[in-house]
Parts: C-alpha cells; sequence; structure tokens
C-alpha cells in the first residue's frame, strides 16, 4: 500500500471513531468490542484485524478528543502490544483470540519492580497501572532469577485504587508478595520491554494531542458566535492571538506524534532513534495540552468554569496525561543524555 492508501484508511478509521464516540449514548466496552478497536493488532489468524500501531494511533486520538471514560490504554493498547512482543506460544494466542473476540479484558503491568524467583513466585508493586480493576487477568512484566525479561499470567493480585482528578481513567497500585505462578503462566519476550513503555507514552501523547484539537475546535467555534460589545469576541486582536498560540502548539504537537507513531510502528532494531521521538512527543505534546485547555477554559469565560461547560473534563484528563508514562521533564532529561 502507498502513504496515501493508509492516509485514506486513516482518515476512514477516524471518521468511523467520531461517529462512534460523537453519538448520543453512552460508548461502554462493549461497544469498543463490536467497533473492532480492541483487535486492531491481533492478527487476523486469531480473531482480529491485522492493523499495526498506526491505527491504533488514531483511536487513541480520537478517544482523547472525546474524552471517553474507557478502558483502551491498559486493556487494548498495552496488553495486546505486551501480547505481541511475546513468543509464540498456545496460551498467548489463546489470549489474544479472547481479547479480540470480548471474551476476556486483559491489562498489562508495565513499568514496576516485579521479580520472579527460582521457586516461581512473583513479588513486587507497580503504581499508577491504567484498566488493572475490572480486568479478567493481568499480565505482568517481571525479571526473573536468571535476569531475563518475562511476562506472567495472573487472574488476581492486590489491588489498590488510586483516586486522581481525572475521573475518565481509573487507575490502580498492583502488588504481588510472593504468589506462586505454574510454568505455563511464565512467557518470553522476543523484543525489548523499553519498546512496551515507549508504546505507552506516544498512546498517551495521541490521547493528549485529540483532547488539544478538541478544545482549539471548541474555542473557535465559541469566539465565532459570542458576542460583546455588538460583535463576536473572535474580532477582538487578544482573542485572535491567543487562538493563534493555541493552534501553534496543537500543530508541532500533531507533527511530532505522527513521528513518534511512525517511529515505534516501524519497530526500529536499536530504539535509539525512537526513543528520542518517543520523548519530543510526550514531553511537549503533553504539556502543550495543559496550555490550550487552560486557553480554552479562560476564552470561554465565566462559562467556562462551570460544570456544564464540561472543559473541566478535559483539563483534568490533559493534567493527568502530563504526568502518566513519564512527565515532560523526564523525557526532557532522556533528550539531553543523547548529547
Amino acid at each position: 500500500m502507498t502513504p496515501t492508501d493508509f492516509a485514506e484508511l486513516h482518515d476512514d478509521l477516524r471518521a468511523l471513531a467520531a461517529d462512534v464516540l460523537g453519538r448520543d449514548r453512552v460508548v461502554d466496552w462493549p461497544t469498543v468490542i463490536e467497533a473492532g478497536w480492541v483487535g486492531l493488532e491481533v492478527p487476523e489468524a486469531l480473531g482480529g484485524a491485522g492493523a499495526g500501531f498506526a491505527e491504533v494511533a488514531v483511536i487513541c486520538q480520537e478517544l482523547g478528543r472525546a474524552a471517553a471514560p474507557i478502558p483502551y490504554l491498559g486493556s487494548a493498547v498495552l496488553a495486546v502490544g505486551m501480547l505481541n512482543s511475546l513468543a509464540d506460544s498456545a496460551i498467548r494466542d489463546g489470549l489474544l483470540a479472547d481479547v479480540a473476540g470480548g471474551r476476556a479484558r486483559v491489562a498489562a503491568v508495565i513499568g514496576g519492580s516485579f521479580t520472579l524467583d527460582a521457586d516461581q513466585r512473583l513479588s513486587g508493586q507497580a503504581e499508577f497501572v491504567p484498566d488493572a480493576d475490572g480486568a479478567d487477568r493481568l499480565l505482568v512484566a517481571a525479571t526473573d532469577a536468571s535476569g531475563a525479561d518475562v511476562a506472567v499470567i495472573v487472574d488476581t493480585l492486590t489491588l489498590t485504587d488510586q483516586p486522581v482528578l481525572d475521573e475518565t481513567r481509573r487507575v490502580a497500585t498492583v502488588t504481588a508478595d510472593g504468589i506462586e505462578v505454574p510454568d505455563a503462566a511464565v512467557l518470553r519476550f522476543t523484543g525489548r520491554t523499553a519498546d512496551l513503555e515507549q508504546r505507552a507514552a506516544v498512546a498517551v501523547a495521541c490521547d493528549s494531542l485529540g483532547l488539544a484539537e478538541a478544545m482549539l475546535a471548541a474555542t473557535v467555534s465559541y469566539a465565532q458566535t459570542r458576542q460583546q460589545f455588538g460583535r463576536p469576541i473572535g474580532s477582538f486582536q487578544v482573542v485572535k492571538h491567543a487562538c493563534a498560540d493555541m493552534l501553534v502548539k496543537v500543530t508541532v504537537a500533531r507533527t511530532l506524534v505522527r513521528d513518534a507513531v511512525n517511529a515505534v510502528a516501524a519497530h526500529a532494531s536499536d530504539g535509539s532513534d525512537v526513543g528520542a521521538a518517543v520523548a519530543m512527543a510526550k514531553s511537549y505534546t503533553c504539556a502543550a495540552a495543559v496550555d490550550v485547555v487552560g486557553k480554552a477554559l479562560q476564552l470561554h469565560g465565566g462559562i467556562g468554569y462551570t460544570w456544564e461547560s464540561g472543559i473541566h473534563v478535559y483539563l483534568k484528563r490533559a493534567t493527568f496525561n502530563r504526568s502518566l508514562f513519564g512527565s515532560p521533564a523526564a523525557h526532557r532529561r532522556r533528550l539531553s543524555q543523547r548529547y
């Protein structure tokens, strides 16, 4: 397929997602399964669409645009990504098929301190794990007694809900205290576990880009219709400049996110260029989204501070995205270490 073909495919996928999320009803997990979004990266032989991360990124952006309270990040983006990075096995293929068919919801636990000792006992903890609560199974990234990276499949671990201001997402602390796991539940990685964290960071950046685009569009529309002193407030120079600044931030973020998505989707062998693209996209986009939503709140005037406007939902989500899977400062430190 040519780049144009992929662009048209993504446009169609984006339009379909916007239509589903824009309907006057609550979009729940069964709706997401029915739409086929959960199984986008699952191989066709296992009931999925056989697509790639670039297509998943489109959905992440649209979910951010709608500020949808759907457990897609941990239960689809990260879980399916981790399963695809494991060596082929019957249990791995069975989980992928169950996820794509909606028979099981799996949450990925990455970025923690889990270890698997020689007696096959899993110990460790991870904080701010997305969508762990309500998952049928957990897929835990750990280090075994030999120092190798493994994924451990468990049905239950100790979950402690972590309240956050963002009401559209649920995160939890996941703890294992020497739980014994069978050999069949320990799977080997074929790639680098660092790729999973980069994938998570880009997915969050896509979400922030979507919500920033939504707030820019809402603000421009409001400025065109809100009258003050007998004319639309969008005709005032100060409002024009503020909207222009929002547009610049969104445009730069869109370019950085596009490059990061392409880098992750291309599966670069050494990961160095991928890491730089991811760090730039995550640090800039998530910080810019907070600024854009904050400016939207200000330009909506008094109505922007009301509960009915809904802008507060986007502001809380943007603020949480900024710290999830690496703050802007953390990612910029990684960039500075390259020089």
